[in-house]
């Protein structure tokens, strides 16, 4: 058990605490799920209890409370919903964890640039800490985060914690054709995983493999280093449903890319544009 393990300054824990929704069997006894500051001390009890540690390192939020497209497409269609929790509530509730002592900083995560930028205003202004962290979709079918919130997190030290840099294992070129692998996430949960089924998801993937098979490396550790070294990620999330997939994953930080290389993934980006945002 971690709270057992001799090393656990050495570990870094990152936990979450759902936003709007209305999936209440997470939270039982209420109608929703909310970020309101009530929620939020019982998500960090029930976290704290279940992995039996005294405090979590990274505590976010997993989207927010607004109405907001958060896990598909770049359009956004402004909605006003009048019972929505005030952002400053919920920075209130992470003060208090972090004075508590039950959590160390807290992160965004599915968030816009004019969220984040409440945040960081609503910090200085009421003199409360800001977060330190965003988790966002970030890959080599989805650079959107380029676009505002990467001059957000170098420029505010808010460093993007990258999820879904395989997009969702097309990127290792294995769904090409039509396939579906035994055991792979297409197979397993593909009804959650609609937005990498695009027009130009198969043609992209297939540029992306093309290019790595011309510098001789392999696709997937590709993509993941690209994400690796832009100077916005501070970490990026990897996953796997073997062994062997999640070596080669961790490899990919050994992997060096040439400027031919990213002059390469940069034309194909400019052909096929975020495909799967």
């Amino acid at each position: 058990m971690v709270k057992k393990n001799k090393k656990r300054d050495q570990i870094i824990i990152a936990d979450k605490v759902v936003g709007r929704s209305g999936m209440n069997w997470i939270r039982p006894g209420e109608q929703e799920t909310r970020l309101n500051k009530k929620q939020i001390n019982s998500a960090i009890e029930n976290s704290l209890r279940n992995l039996q540690i005294d405090h979590i390192d990274i505590y976010q939020l997993h989207w927010p409370d607004r109405p907001l497209n958060v896990f598909s497409g770049l359009e956004y269609e402004h909605t006003e919903t009048k019972d929505v929790v005030p952002i400053l509530e919920t920075m209130e509730a992470m003060a208090s964890l972090i004075k508590a002592g039950k959590i160390k900083y807290y992160g965004l995560s599915n968030e816009t640039a004019w969220g984040t930028s409440q945040y960081i205003k609503l910090a200085e202004k009421h003199n409360i800490p800001k977060p330190i962290t965003i988790q966002n979709p970030y890959s080599l079918l989805n650079r959107s985060y380029e676009v505002g919130l990467s001059e957000i997190s170098i420029r505010e030290k808010i460093g993007l914690l990258a999820y879904s840099p395989l997009g969702g294992g097309h990127l290792t070129g294995k769904y090409l054709g039509g396939k579906k692998p035994a055991g792979s996430r297409e197979v397993l949960w593909g009804n959650r995983f609609d937005r990498y089924r695009t027009l130009n998801t198969e043609p992209a993937v297939k540029a992306y493999c093309e290019v790595a098979k011309k510098h001789n490396i392999d696709p997937a550790q590709m993509a993941i280093q690209f994400c690796i070294i832009q100077k916005f990620v501070t970490s990026t999330i990897i996953g796997a449903t073997s062994m062997d997939q999640l070596k080669k994953n961790i490899d990919s930080i050994d992997l060096s890319l040439t400027n031919d290389v990213i002059k390469d993934i940069n034309n194909v980006q400019l052909k096929y544009s975020n495909p799967c945002p």
